[in-house]
């Protein structure tokens, strides 16, 4: 009876696991085009959320193709690049989250990203990526979207410590898909979640993912 029980309580941690992606803002084109070309960002307004369903896919592969996909995007720089470009860029989101039965939840600011990611229940984060982008201390929601060349929202190392460790799995895999995280902000986060969160000691390049290639960089260091 011990035994079935102690079986029933690991299927249901399992069937509990999530997969939590946060995905950032791409560069507003009318900041991005004042600049030369080698400083330019986000040409192609999708690079983080091309790269965000590469990993789900990646996901399903190791986890099964049921396996709880929860995506957090910030969306205010998607909504005006949007009206810019006269493109409907959250419809298109919201569909894919839709085509890939992902729990689709918008963000616009950073309480909204902590208060998110601390909705999970208790243990269900099995693992947890990044992708947009970075410096050394903080995840850049928005990156010249309201100023050229800066960023006005973010996920800081400070903030860290109001996430709920609670909601992580003790195994939780964590990964920054942006530039420099591992330079700072990944020992932060370690003290903060007891977890590593595996980051780059430099720059990543995004410029592959429209070829299915989730994004790459030099000195990968959990």
């Amino acid at each position: 009876m011990r035994l079935v029980l102690l079986a029933f309580l690991a299927l249901l941690s399992f069937a509990s696991a999530e997969h939590v992606i946060l995905t950032g803002g791409p560069a507003l084109r009318k900041w991005e085009d004042l600049r030369v070309p080698r400083d330019q960002h986000d040409r192609w307004w999708a690079n983080f959320i091309r790269a965000s369903t590469l990993r789900m896919v990646e996901i399903r592969k190791a986890y099964g193709q049921e396996a709880p996909l929860v995506w957090i995007v910030y969306r205010p720089t998607y909504q005006e690049r949007g009206k810019a470009e006269s493109k409907p860029y959250t419809t298109w989101i919201a569909d894919l989250a839709r085509a890939r039965n992902a729990t689709l939840i918008w963000v616009d600011s950073t309480p909204g990203v902590i208060a998110a990611i601390n909705s999970r229940p208790r243990g269900s984060v099995k693992t947890f990526d990044y992708f947009g982008h970075s410096n050394r201390h903080c995840f850049m929601l928005d990156y010249s979207g309201d100023i050229m060349g800066s960023c006005t929202v973010w996920l800081h190392e400070r903030d860290l410590t109001k996430l709920r460790r609670s909601v992580f799995a003790k195994d939780a895999y964590c990964k920054s898909w942006g530039c420099h995280t591992a330079e700072s902000m990944s020992k932060v986060w370690k003290s903060a979640t007891g977890l590593k969160l595996e980051g780059a000691m430099g720059k990543t390049d995004y410029t592959m993912v429209g070829r299915g290639q989730l994004p790459y960089g030099e000195g990968w260091v959990r």
